[in-house]
């Protein structure tokens, strides 16, 4: 099998993806969800110009002085009647500011006696929030592409949205095989383990958009294995384990009577060699993941997530960032290596520190890690403080 760069083998996946439609949701249920369409304002924010101070709205060209208070204007409740000179209206932070006023004095400023309050001088414009300071009517607010976090779905809702036109959420079945792994609460034999791959595969599938379909395990039997594949009703099959070539793989073997064309056969990369993807005779796409719970987040990263966003039309794509290396690092071998890491901050610059232990199957390392450090193929060794690339990982 022609082991595949990272770069190159992404690409080839990507090849065989396209955006799947739009649908419209509310705006609540939008989390996680791309962006169909632009979202402009239907008008300006704040709507007028508003205190951004509790105090004493006045005409800047009466202070200082001895103003009659006329009234009051709070939040959603405003003053009615406009201002005339030596007049000051009560005024609360997010109230709108009367007409004929153009400053605001703040409360600690100012001396009350019964319907007269004293305020020093104010410059004009103080202590405002001007009307479409935020944003203008017609403003594009969020673009076509991007994927809404719960920051993103707050500006949606400023804008009046209740709901959003989205890319249809990619449906993702997730497969886990193996005579080894047994679903908690079960109860594990003397040889077997939990599955920990597919829970957490499922919840990163669903932070990145899609809905996933969670099956039992399959034991290591090709007739069970073609049944669950041909069973699963989705866009995308993500199997977990059974990916190599090994006398007990048999996802490969089961898939090739599903009419499996495959596009990447394995990986140089590390870990997570055996990962392959494929598309089935009926059209579902088929990504093979290891069993090693490391190397399958891994390569859920580098792999699934870029084409989860490519189903949705998510313009974010894979990015990493520069960071410098808090500990020399050895020489790489011919394999890309992406390694479990911390992330830091010292003195301003990001700095990462690789975990000593990177075997794929330790699970509590991928649990503290919030990066991964690349190491491309064959690089040479590098000193503590040189820069090095990190994909940086969402954590919750």
């Amino acid at each position: 099998m022609k082991l595949l760069p990272v770069a190159e083998a992404r690409a080839r996946m990507l090849a065989e993806i396209a955006p799947l439609g739009a649908e419209t949701v509310a705006l609540e249920a939008a989390i996680c969800r791309v962006l169909a369409a632009d979202v402009s304002a239907r008008r300006d924010q704040p709507p007028f110009d508003a205190s951004a101070m509790d105090g004493w709205a006045v005409r800047s060209a009466d202070t200082p002085g001895r103003l009659t208070i006329v009234g009051e204007s709070a939040a959603g409740h405003g003053y009615a009647g406009a201002l005339s000179p030596g007049q000051a209206v009560r005024i609360f932070t997010g109230a709108a500011l009367p007409s004929g006023a153009d400053s605001v004095v703040i409360q600690e400023d100012a001396r009350r006696d019964g319907d007269v309050v004293e305020v020093p001088g104010a410059e004009p414009l103080r202590h405002l929030r001007p009307r479409g300071g935020d944003f203008r009517s017609g403003d594009r607010l969020l673009s076509q592409g991007q994927r809404l976090d719960p920051w993103r779905l707050s500006l949606a809702a400023s804008a009046g949205l209740a709901e959003v036109a989205v890319a249809r959420s990619p449906r993702v079945a997730i497969l886990s095989t193996g005579e080894e792994i047994v679903e908690a609460p079960g109860e594990p034999g003397p040889y077997q383990i939990y599955d920990s791959g597919a829970p957490a595969l499922a919840a990163m599938a669903r932070g990145w958009g899609a809905t996933v379909l969670r099956t039992r395990p399959v034991r290591d039997d090709l007739e069970a294995v073609v049944t669950a594949l041909r069973a699963a009703e989705a866009d995308l099959v993500v199997t977990v384990g059974g990916a190599s070539v090994g006398d007990h793989d048999l996802v490969r073997a089961a898939a090739e009577t599903l009419g499996l064309s495959l596009k990447v056969a394995s990986v140089a990369v590390r870990p997570g060699k055996p990962t392959f993807f494929g598309v089935l005779g009926d059209g579902r796409r088929l990504l093979g993941l290891p069993g090693n719970p490391a190397s399958a987040f891994v390569c859920a990263e580098l792999f699934l997530k870029p084409i989860l966003d490519a189903c949705q039309g998510a313009a974010e794509g894979f990015a990493t960032r520069s960071a410098r290396t808090a500990v020399a690092l050895e020489a790489n071998g011919p394999r890309e290596h992406w390694m479990r890491a911390r992330l830091d901050v010292a003195d301003g610059v990001l700095t990462v520190r690789p975990y000593g232990d990177q075997d794929s199957s330790l699970v509590s390392i991928f649990a503290g890690a919030d990066a991964l450090l690349r190491r491309a193929p064959d690089a040479p060794a590098a000193a503590a403080g040189e820069t090095v690339e990190v994909l940086p990982l969402r954590r919750a």
